[in-house]
């Protein structure tokens, strides 16, 4: 009898234990946003050129602008990058869309326009193409002019970028939105390659901000969450010390559908 009633109670455990984790495991479905697509182009523009880069961009923007009214893209940007590196990128753009298809298509776009990619400055510059994806995002939606976007690369230890992601959207997630919601940031989120061309692994963590008050409120929240021992410890373990960089750029424009 005892045997039984024991027997009884360990279904009763398993049971409650199965529908715990189904619950846990449905509210992270219900949480997860859909997948982000997004297709970055760098360049390493001699500096006598710098301003025709900048107008190059400008020239793009009323078939971007196109893009999104129609439903294609979901938003774009361009930066100049403020800590430069001998024969590294100096300007760099972006687009984004909810599917690979939309991406492409965008592309196509831009390529049947022969005046936006053949402009002298871009044939006189070293060039770089990524397309990134992910489901850790959010942004204010609207047009805007300067400000900053800053992001960091870091190298994920083998068997933990799922632990790495979930941690992110568990405790950065939340201080991430609380700074949206107020207007320090107007845009964050956390990528991977689609394509590999950089070593697997590899994570960007990014956010926008207004002004350069904006950038220190930012970083001083963010720099707070870590000096719990814990949190710190918890990322040290998953990343790679010597895969880590930061990059601090000018944001010339942003649009956010």
């Amino acid at each position: 009898m005892q045997k039984r009633t024991y027997c009884l109670i360990c279904l009763l455990i398993l049971c409650l234990g199965l529908t715990t984790v189904s619950s846990l495991q449905a509210q992270m479905a219900t949480k997860s946003k859909p997948t982000v697509y997004t297709y970055v182009a760098e360049w390493s523009v001699p500096r006598a050129q710098w301003a025709d880069m900048v107008k190059a961009d400008e020239q793009d923007r009323p078939l971007l602008d196109k893009l999104v009214g129609d439903g294609t893209l979901t938003g774009y940007g361009a930066y100049t990058n403020l800590i430069h590196q001998e024969g590294e990128p100096t300007h760099g753009t972006w687009f984004t869309a909810t599917s690979e298809g939309n991406l492409l298509k965008a592309l196509e776009a831009i390529y049947a326009q022969p005046g936006l990619v053949t402009a002298p400055v871009q044939g006189a510059s070293k060039h770089w193409d990524q397309i990134l994806t992910g489901d850790v995002y959010g942004s204010k939606p609207g047009n805007s002019k300067d400000g900053y976007l800053t992001w960091s690369s870091w190298q994920i230890k083998p068997g933990e970028m799922r632990n790495y992601t979930e941690l992110t959207k568990k405790v950065i997630v939340p201080v991430l939105d609380k700074l949206l919601a107020e207007g320090t940031i107007t845009s964050y989120g956390q990528l991977v390659e689609d394509y590999h061309q950089q070593k697997l692994g590899t994570i960007y963590d990014y956010f926008t901000v207004p002004d350069a008050a904006s950038l220190d409120k930012a970083n001083k929240a963010l720099e707070d969450l870590f000096e719990g021992p814990a949190l710190g410890d918890a990322f040290r373990a998953m990343t790679e010390r010597e895969g880590h960089r930061d990059f601090l750029t000018r944001l010339r424009f942003m649009v956010s559908k």
